[in-house]
């Protein structure tokens, strides 16, 4: 079901200032942009740096996990067991949801339904 880490999000307060101090650094890439978040690049995986300024996504939760359908996912890890902390809601690429494990690990998993940045 977990298919990869998709990104690693991480909320800040000046996306520019943030972006410019990532790239200066650890050397990462600006690969994309939009009014609250700025996608990072490393070299050797696809998966992202996401610097963002959206306070409605908790600090504490940043890693995010790529599934197929984050609808269908939550269904299954539902009926296994898993406590939904936040029900499928709509991102810009398509939907996200956030889990947690019973051993009270926070699990955010996302879909890619929509589409990719441009």
């Amino acid at each position: 079901m977990l298919r990869k880490i998709d990104c690693v999000m991480l909320r800040v307060d000046d996306l520019e200032t943030a972006a410019r101090y990532y790239a200066n650094v650890f050397g990462l890439n600006r690969l994309w942009s939009d009014a609250t978040s700025v996608g990072m690049g490393m070299p050797e995986t696809d998966a992202e740096i996401v610097l963002h300024t959206n306070t409605d996504v908790p600090k504490e939760i940043s890693v995010h996990y790529l599934v197929d359908d984050v609808v269908a996912a939550v269904e299954t890890l539902r009926a296994k067991g898993c406590f939904i902390r936040a029900e499928p809601f709509d991102v810009t690429i398509g939907k996200c949801a956030v889990l947690e494990d019973p051993f009270g690990n926070i699990l955010c998993i996302l879909d890619m339904t929509k589409g990719t940045r441009t």
